[in-house]
């Protein structure tokens, strides 16, 4: 129960940060004009842009770890005063989940380094990456729900249809959620199809980054 809490916290804070951070070395690059002192030197645009992204990522997949291995030592110590049914795995099997999670953080670095170019607000910038973390990682669980479990709206196939389009324009983060091997210590919950879903994932990522190197370059400032 600890470890499933800790992980869930993980994920929904850990974006607040990567967005904060995007918006004080990106948004705020712009917003407060710091651009004219920057662009003014011999660098290419997209070595601003690529390097503001290493910092992000690096920022965040660092505190990741830092909240990793306190939970990891917090799941251990309360395994400590009773014995569980199930003990969890903080073996390999929490390595490979948390490796997931960064996988997630990765697209959603890059999604908030792409709004952050082409928003004219930072606070879109939020807006923007939260909608798309939640749309990500929740459309693959709607679509088998709905597979499963036809009764719950009238014309399920129709909404199944409808949702399951979404996988063909967005990567389905939800499916990064791992969890399970590192709460029952078994390898057989992993996704059967997750090489595809890091081959996808690191795809889109480079796909976004491309498309915000193409913003920059394109940007006129006033």
């Amino acid at each position: 129960m600890a470890l499933d809490i800790g992980l869930s916290v993980i994920r929904l804070l850990l974006p607040l940060v990567l967005v904060l951070i995007t918006q004080e070395l990106l948004s705020h690059e712009f917003d407060r004009r710091y651009f004219l002192n920057t662009l003014s030197y011999p660098h290419p645009r997209h070595g601003l842009l690529l390097c503001r992204f290493i910092a992000t990522l690096t920022l965040t997949l660092g505190l990741l770890l830092v909240l990793a291995g306190t939970l990891a030592l917090l799941v251990w110590l309360i395994g400590q005063g009773y014995a569980q049914a199930t003990p969890v795995a903080l073996d390999h099997h929490y390595l490979i989940t948390i490796s997931f999670i960064g996988l997630d953080f990765l697209v959603l670095t890059a999604v908030a380094t792409l709004l952050a170019i082409v928003a004219s607000t930072p606070s879109f910038v939020l807006i923007g990456t939260f909608g798309f973390m939640l749309v990500a990682r929740s459309f693959g669980a709607i679509v088998e729900l709905l597979t499963r479990n036809a009764g719950v709206v009238s014309d399920a196939e129709s909404y199944r249809s409808g949702v399951g389009l979404l996988s063909y324009l967005l990567p389905d983060l939800g499916a990064l959620d791992v969890r399970m091997i590192a709460l029952y210590g078994k390898m057989e919950l992993l996704p059967a199809d997750w090489p595809w879903l890091v081959l996808s994932s690191l795809t889109y990522t480079a796909g976004l980054l491309a498309l915000a190197v193409w913003a920059l370059q394109r940007k006129r400032f006033a």
